[in-house]
């Protein structure tokens, strides 16, 4: 009898060693998977840092960069005083030319700004734009110009192309220094600047109403302002558009950067390779570019701007922070949309 119980000791040993032996391999397994989980999270937590680490070096080399180039284009201005013509006609170009690397730098580094440094150096580029539009203005002032304000009735709108500045004529608005070209105070109006006007220039337009403004060629910047009921179609821009207090317009403008300020009622058929931003705006619809014209494909390679990289439907609003889609700007339906320009801008 005791030689039967012995042997089935020995046989329920048997049987319990290879499950002691799963259990030990699961145990061992569940370990090293623990131990596994463990080293990948200390390397997201080291990539996390890392990343951390590399966007504030970035960020911390932006401020550094801005500030100094910044500085050095107010120092620029501040040199106009008391120059003479052609030292002032170099100034300008060389403030032209930083001004125009210094929007490309905030815009190639838009991908690690936050949105509040994005936002402080667009406000700070526009506003340095302005001083040198001032500048300008101030050292190398504006020709005087008169204008024809009567049209005979029901006569369709009058075409008006600018000629060199020592052939042009009173009822003509348009005004050219050596990087400053633009229409003013013109109403009901057709007008049309060609590529060897202003190509690589600033473009000023202001105080136009029911006008047709068509701009064949590259500018380096086009500024709006106080324009109503009019359409403004441009070629390829190879820095910014700012659009202000205007109304009831249509735009048509392929750029680096869109800026619509206090702007109401308006269409704008976009290329814009980095964001457009709308501030106190309402009513703006957007669709894709598609205006065009003979040269565009040359003026678009000037511009330096990728005509495979549009943005046209990615907007900022900054009167808008929340999550939800901004009430201030829209985008325009297909069957809105201007397809054929020729027709709706023949006279």
């Amino acid at each position: 009898m005791a030689l039967v119980g012995e042997k089935e000791k020995r046989e329920q040993l048997t049987e319990e060693i290879p499950e002691l032996d799963r259990r030990k391999e699961k145990m061992v397994e569940i370990l090293q998977r623990r131990d596994q989980e463990r080293q990948q999270g200390v390397e997201r937590r080291k990539l996390a840092k890392d990343v951390i680490t590399v966007k504030e070096e970035k960020t911390n080399f932006f401020t550094s960069a801005f500030s100094e180039e910044k500085s050095a284009i107010e120092a620029l201005l501040a040199s106009c005083e008391g120059a003479d013509r052609t030292a002032l006609t170099a100034s300008f170009e060389e403030i032209s030319q930083k001004m125009q690397r210094l929007q490309k730098f905030v815009n190639d580094s838009m991908m690690f700004l936050s949105a509040y440094e994005l936002r402080q150096a667009q406000a700070a580029v526009q506003k340095l734009q302005g001083a040198v539009v001032e500048k300008r203005d101030e050292c190398l002032p504006k020709k005087k110009f008169a204008f024809k304000s009567r049209r005979k009735e029901n006569a369709g709108p009058k075409e008006t192309k600018p000629s060199p500045p020592c052939d042009r004529k009173a009822d003509q608005p348009m005004v050219i220094e050596q990087n400053l070209c633009g229409f003013s105070d013109a109403d009901s109006q057709v007008l049309v600047s060609s590529a060897d006007e202003i190509n690589g220039k600033d473009v000023l337009l202001t105080r136009l109403s029911n006008c047709l403004v068509k701009l064949l060629g590259s500018p380096n910047t086009i500024h709006v302002k106080n324009v109503t009921n009019s359409k403004v179609l441009c070629g390829p821009v190879s820095t910014s558009v700012f659009v202000d207090q205007s109304a009831g317009c249509t735009f048509a403008f392929a750029c680096q950067q869109l800026r619509t300020h206090n702007t109401k009622d308006a269409n704008v058929y976009l290329h814009v390779t980095s964001r457009a931003i709308v501030e106190d705006c309402n009513g703006v619809s957007f669709a894709p570019f598609n205006w065009t014209y003979e040269g565009i494909e040359r003026d678009f390679e000037q511009a330096g701007l990728d005509r495979t990289k549009n943005n046209w439907n990615i907007i900022d609003d900054f009167n808008w922070l929340a999550p939800d889609h901004s009430p201030n700007w829209s985008i325009l339906p297909e069957e809105s949309r201007i397809t054929d320009w020729d027709e709706i801008l023949a006279p």
